[in-house]
Formats: structure tokens, sequence, C-alpha cells
């Protein structure tokens, strides 16, 4: 899908929802000059894939802090409130796609290996 020119307002909207709006839509939608009357959930409905969007890179921008915060806890893990800390930096982390791996090791001490039956092919 082609990505659509916003207009002048709409850009406006866009980006004070993630900055003086602290992601009020409401408030995002006064501050980038629309009516009163203007209903503000018909400008997210027409706005939706750039709020997906934005929201996606405010993730991202910020992934570097949550990485910090993680980081940080290993420094003073005696920090008051570490705990709340490390859950939502790991949250973001998660979010932004960068999530724990985890590794299974399968062992079997005779090697012997148990498969289903085959198909008879009919």
């Amino acid at each position: 899908m082609a990505k659509r020119e916003l207009n002048e307002q709409q850009k406006k909207f866009i980006e004070v929802l993630f900055a003086e709006a602290g992601g009020n839509p409401h408030k995002a939608r006064q501050l980038a000059g629309y009516s009163e009357g203007y209903n503000t959930k018909v400008l997210m409905e027409v706005l939706k894939e750039e709020v997906i969007e934005a929201t996606q890179l405010y993730i991202a921008m910020n992934a570097p802090r949550a990485a910090m915060a993680v980081v940080s806890g290993i420094a003073d893990p005696t920090e008051l409130g570490l705990k709340e800390k490390l859950n939502a930096a790991k949250d973001l982390l998660d979010r932004a796609g960068l999530v724990k791996t985890e590794k299974v090791q399968v062992t079997a001490p005779n090697g012997i290996m148990i498969l289903p039956a085959k198909d008879s092919g009919e």
C-alpha cells in the first residue's frame, strides 16, 4: 500500500501526540488546531496506520534507554524500584522486537527415536 501524504494539521497531530500531549489524543487534537467539535475518534480512525507507525518508532527510539536500564541494574542492584524499572524495560524491549532467546538442548541417553507410523498411501 502506498503511503499517503498527510496535511499539515494531521502531521502536527501525530507530532504532538508523542510530545506535548503525552499520548492523549484529545489533547493532541486541540494542540494540532482541530476545532472543539471535531471528533477525536474519527481523527484516530483516519490516522490509525500513521499512529501505529509513529508508536512503533517511539518504542524503537526508547529501546536504548530500556537497554541502559537493564544494564544499570547490574551496576546498582540495590537501586530503589529496580524490579519495576526492569519489568518495564523488558516489556519495552519485547515490543521493540528484542526478545530473550532461550536455547533448548534435547539429549537421548540411548540415541533411540520413536517415529509415528508411516502413512500407507491409500
